[in-house]
């Protein structure tokens, strides 16, 4: 059987990994995890109504988003770890003119559900942590944990036999096959899968390929409270950077920055609290309630393109190398899909028919000299 590498245990190299067909490679996922955006995140599944003007990005998010009907019955994914309990979106102004365009984009994507104009008062009632302000409802939208469906990715896998090995991991070309080297291990590859992240800039690097990949952190704040009901509630989508996602166990999170100069750096700041909890505060019905609650930071660190959308396929000039990253801040929509859309190119030869992304050498090229 071939053997395959994937170097990158995220959102995309977990899910490509449990959709390979076992029965006809032979599977390592190499990963180290330090600083992973998929294990931080929160996830918001609801790309419907981005103003976002990439259409080929947003016809990818729009799948993306469809795509989570079989994944959640293929990889029997608990209400725990994916819910579709809506997303309500809230506007100063043009709340009208956000559900014409809703309606309009449902025509292409049924997946977006029932979609309502709530008055002040039941919009409160779908969201108690909510001041009363008009919004925008769409039942459709879903929240994604993303370190608990890494946990439960792994243990899939596993299950399928395939090796995880939870190091850092270095790349060489050796004549007609790949050699991935960690600390501990040296494993041989006929074709290799680069799923890290910004990290994907590093190993191409040291194989003499420039690529336009940029790193930037993330936090978010984890609040633990007593209300229990937290994992039924929809995620709410304000009028500013910040987002408030109910999660499990009472758990209620507020997030997230978007630091491009702190780049690859981990730790947790004030100046991110700061920042989330200004940008939140208007709209929570008592913001001290909630801020004084115990809470925990997440931290990750996610990969960008200058044009800010992923890519996603095999180099012109070495087709058993392959790469996927640029995921950006809708990884937890897009990067399912997109592991899903290799791992069938693999299973079956058949690359996607849609125009998802701009040519590969847009993004990476070998070095010149």
């Amino acid at each position: 059987m071939e053997k395959i590498v994937i170097i990158g245990g995220g959102i995309i190299g977990i899910t490509l990994a449990n959709y390979l067909d076992t029965t006809k490679y032979t599977v390592t996922l190499v990963d180290d995890q330090t600083g992973q955006a998929t294990k931080a995140s929160a996830g918001i599944i609801s790309p419907w109504l981005s103003k976002r003007r990439n259409k080929r990005w947003y016809r990818l998010a729009k799948d993306g988003a469809a795509f989570f009907e079989k994944l959640a019955k293929d990889m029997s994914l608990s209400n725990e770890i994916f819910a579709k309990n809506g997303t309500i979106l809230l506007r100063k102004n043009g709340l009208e003119s956000l559900a014409a365009l809703a309606k309009e984009r449902k025509k292409d994507a049924p997946e977006i559900g029932e979609i309502h104009l709530l008055s002040a008062r039941k919009t409160a009632d779908k969201l108690p942590l909510l001041a009363p302000q008009e919004s925008l409802f769409i039942t459709g939208g879903a929240r994604l944990d993303g370190a608990l469906y890494l946990e439960h990715m792994k243990k899939l896998a596993i299950q399928k036999q395939i090796r995880v090995i939870h190091e850092k991991a270095k790349l060489k070309r050796q004549n007609d096959h790949w050699e991935v080297y960690t600390k501990n291990q040296q494993i041989l590859a006929d074709k290799v899968i680069l799923a890290a992240g910004p990290n994907c800039k590093t190993l191409l690097e040291s194989l003499d390929y420039q690529v336009d990949l940029r790193p930037q952190k993330g936090q978010l704040l984890v609040f633990k409270t007593n209300q229990v009901q937290s994992k039924q509630w929809p995620v709410a989508m304000l009028d500013n950077e910040a987002d408030l996602i109910p999660a499990n166990n009472g758990q209620i999170i507020i997030g997230a920055t978007h630091e491009d100069n702190a780049r690859w750096d981990l730790q947790p700041t004030s100046t991110a609290f700061d920042q989330l909890t200004n940008k939140s505060k208007d709209f929570l019905q008592a913001p001290e309630s909630l801020l004084k609650n115990s809470f925990d930071y997440r931290v990750g660190t996610r990969a960008y393109t200058s044009d800010f959308a992923p890519f996603f396929g095999a180099l012109i000039d070495d087709p058993s190398l392959f790469v996927a990253s640029g995921l950006g801040s809708s990884g937890l929509t897009t990067g399912p899909y997109i592991g899903y859309l290799l791992a069938n190119y693999f299973n079956t030869g058949r690359w996607p028919d849609k125009d998802y992304q701009k040519p590969l050498d847009t993004y990476i090229q070998k070095h010149p000299f």
